[in-house]
């Protein structure tokens, strides 16, 4: 926990050296210190200290991505949040996502990190590899994505979509290569029905 989110961290300095000097840009979010406390005498001898954040605790982002959450599109600090996630996604050639972005306005604590199955320069995250696509695939640029000059992931995602048809059709169209696949295991798991 410590060295995820104190990795996260630094990449936040980062980001916010970055990003302070951008006329109009402002406030940057910052990722709070946690501390590893060693208690010998104590029956649970470790646990971990930050500061307190006093106020509306609020979802920036979540780990997979799927929730809409109005406070992030709409208010700086989650614009920010979503910013400072496409900026390290595109810093780390998009190795490394940091995720679960919440806290009080722009003190942020509790973060995950998410990397490729192989990690990023000896780091592996403590999130699914799938929340980078879920990232690349759900992330809308703001204005403060477009004050760093970073790239649109939709542009790239729809590229790699469409790239991926034009593949399937060069190869061979023969029966030879199709392959039996039961019934069950084409039926998509998870699936709930629901009469309405």
């Amino acid at each position: 926990e410590c060295y995820v989110q104190n990795t996260a961290r630094e990449y936040a300095k980062i980001y916010a050296a970055e990003a302070e000097p951008l006329e109009g840009f402002g406030e940057v979010p910052e990722i709070i210190p946690i501390f590893l406390v060693h208690r010998p005498a104590n029956n649970i001898p470790y646990a971990t200290v930050e500061e307190e954040l006093v106020g509306e605790f609020v979802k920036y982002s979540v780990r997979d991505g799927k929730e809409v959450n109005f406070l992030r599109r709409d208010s700086e600090a989650g614009q920010k949040c979503c910013t400072f996630q496409h900026w390290v996604y595109e810093k780390t050639n998009g190795s490394l996502l940091v995720t679960d972005l919440q806290g009080v306005g722009m003190k942020l604590t509790d973060v995950g990190i998410a990397t490729l199955a192989k990690g990023y320069k000896g780091f592996k995250g403590n999130c699914s590899i799938s929340f980078i696509e879920q990232f690349r695939a759900l992330h809308q640029c703001n204005k403060y994505c477009e004050m760093l000059g970073l790239r649109s992931l939709r542009t790239t995602h729809q590229k790699q979509r469409k790239a991926i048809p034009m593949r399937s059709k060069s190869l061979p169209n023969s029966s030879a290569i199709k392959k039996a696949v039961p019934k069950k295991a084409r039926e998509p798991k998870d699936f709930i029905s629901s009469e309405h």
